[in-house]
C-alpha cells in the first residue's frame, strides 16, 4: 500500500524531480488532461465522475502517506495540481481562448500563479485544514480562480 500511494500521490514519481515538483506536476496534469478530453474526447459527465473518484481516493492516500512519513504537504505530493487543474477542465467550453495552444499556456500560468499565491479561501484552507482535503482544497480553490480569471478574459477578447 505504500507503494502505491507514493506512486499515486507523486503522479507516477513527478513529484520526486528535484526542482519544482508543483509546476511539473502541473505540467504533467495539463498532459493527462490532454489525453483525457483531446485524444480520447470523454464527455463531460465522465470526466466529472472521474474527477469525484479522485478526489476522495486522492484525499485517502494523502492521509495515509502524510501518516506512514509523519509529514504535511510534502512536496512530493503533486495529485493535489492534478486535481486543481482537472476543475478547470470542467469549464473547458467556458474558458476556450482562441486555440489550445493558447489556452492550455494560460491555463498553465494562472494556476501556478494562484496556486502559489493563494488568495483567500485558498490559504484558509491550507492553513486550517492539516490533513488531505487541505492539501487538495487550495489548489481547486487556485484552480477555480483560474477559470473566473479565463471567463473573464473571454468577455474582453
Amino acid at each position: 500500500m505504500k507503494k502505491f500511494s507514493t506512486l499515486f500521490i507523486s503522479i507516477f514519481f513527478v513529484g520526486y524531480i528535484k526542482y519544482a515538483p508543483g509546476t511539473w506536476g502541473s505540467l504533467v496534469s495539463l498532459l493527462i488532461m490532454f489525453i483525457l478530453c483531446d485524444i480520447l474526447s470523454l464527455p463531460l459527465i465522465i470526466l466529472a465522475l472521474i474527477f469525484i473518484f479522485l478526489f476522495f481516493i486522492s484525499n485517502y492516500l494523502i492521509n495515509y502517506y502524510s501518516f506512514i512519513t509523519n509529514s504535511y504537504d510534502s512536496k512530493y505530493i503533486v495529485i493535489d495540481e492534478l486535481l486543481g487543474i482537472f476543475i478547470i477542465f470542467l469549464f473547458y467550453d467556458l474558458i476556450f481562448i482562441n486555440n489550445d495552444i493558447t489556452t492550455y499556456t494560460l491555463i498553465f500560468i494562472l494556476f501556478r500563479f494562484f496556486d502559489i499565491i493563494k488568495i483567500f479561501p485558498a490559504n484558509y484552507f491550507d492553513k486550517h485544514y492539516k490533513n488531505g482535503y487541505g492539501v487538495i482544497l487550495d489548489d481547486m480553490i487556485a484552480g477555480l480562480y483560474t477559470v473566473l480569471t479565463l471567463i473573464i478574459l473571454n468577455e474582453f477578447i
